[in-house]
């Protein structure tokens, strides 16, 4: 079977362990790095956060000082990383420090030009790199099915994918470096514009006196279904499971959309596509995200009603 552009399903927990090195114990990497553990992996984790630190001990990582102590003699080092400039700073400590041949796989979600940077300094070093950005949010890592978007050479990703496999249930590999990135942030700007849309439409259907209930039970089957409202819906009520009935704790918190969606407004503009929804939902995003960072990016829907509410009382 071909490794390009293709996309595995579990294939089964490998038997094999690796000596891993773990930088990124956040709400993913914790989770990735306890499913690693539960693998059978050799892990050693890092994160400079002492609460971050205490849970991975106790799902059974040994946590380590630094970050270069992480990386020395393993197999695989894997990091999770708010963002680009940090990937880049973090790679400059790391990869004298690991032994050569060293497979990289970076997990952020970060610029494309920044992923192909990290991969060439990886390269340039001696070792080999994957970037492979994820999309699931916090329980796609805890329940280890998490979709992994992966750019890199072949024979790296096949190294990669059983490890990739532990914490996710569907690995594509999209390409060369950076494409995996590329692939993040074209999802993540649609499903930024998806929930946007889809927020002003209950809202909308609020005005005019359809219930939440009878809007799901119509959209979710008709043309207008997708993944943000039958996986995600922003309303408490219809999907028990979506943040809106946990008072909108992420998740896939507003800040990390906002982020997301400047990263494609960026690649927007650079690229010359015209790209007016995506641009505007950067902007929507980073309005709302001013005040309401913690928030899962769907609290969006409050945003919309809240301003419906203004413009309608003038």
């Amino acid at each position: 079977m071909g490794r390009q552009g293709t996309g595995f399903e579990h294939s089964g927990r490998t038997t094999v362990t690796k000596k891993i090195g773990f930088l990124g114990l956040g709400n993913m990497g914790g989770p990735m790095v306890a499913n690693l553990v539960t693998a059978g992996h050799d892990v050693l984790a890092f994160d400079p956060v002492p609460a971050a630190q205490d849970k991975a001990r106790s799902d059974g990582a040994t946590v380590v000082a630094t970050g270069t102590e992480a990386a020395a003699d393993r197999d695989v080092v894997i990091t999770m990383l708010p963002n680009g400039k940090l990937v880049l700073d973090v790679y400059a400590d790391l990869l004298p420090a690991a032994k050569p041949g060293t497979l990289f796989i970076d997990c952020s979600t970060i610029d494309v030009a920044d992923a192909k940077a990290a991969a060439e300094l990886a390269v340039a070093a001696g070792h080999r790199a994957l970037d492979a950005p994820v999309s699931g949010g916090v329980a796609g890592a805890a329940a280890g099915t998490l979709t992994f978007m992966v750019g890199g050479a072949a024979a790296d990703f096949a190294d990669g994918l059983p490890l990739l496999e532990v914490m996710g249930a569907k690995v594509v590999h999209c390409g060369g470096s950076g494409v995996g990135q590329a692939a993040k942030i074209c999802n993540n700007m649609l499903l930024g514009i998806s929930m946007i849309g889809l927020s002003e439409a209950l809202v909308l259907g609020e005005k005019l006196g359809l219930s939440h209930q009878s809007f799901f039970d119509v959209v979710s089957t008709a043309s207008g279904q997708s993944w943000a409202l039958t996986s995600y819906c922003p309303v408490p009520g219809p999907v028990p499971a979506s943040p809106a009935n946990n008072d909108y704790k992420p998740g896939f918190a507003t800040a990390l959309m906002t982020k997301d969606l400047g990263l494609a407004a960026n690649a927007l503009r650079d690229n010359g596509v015209d790209g007016a929804l995506g641009a505007l939902a950067a902007e929507i995003y980073t309005r709302f995200n001013s005040e309401h960072a913690g928030l899962d990016f769907s609290a969006i829907v409050t945003e919309v009603r809240n301003r419906s509410d203004r413009e309608g009382a003038q």
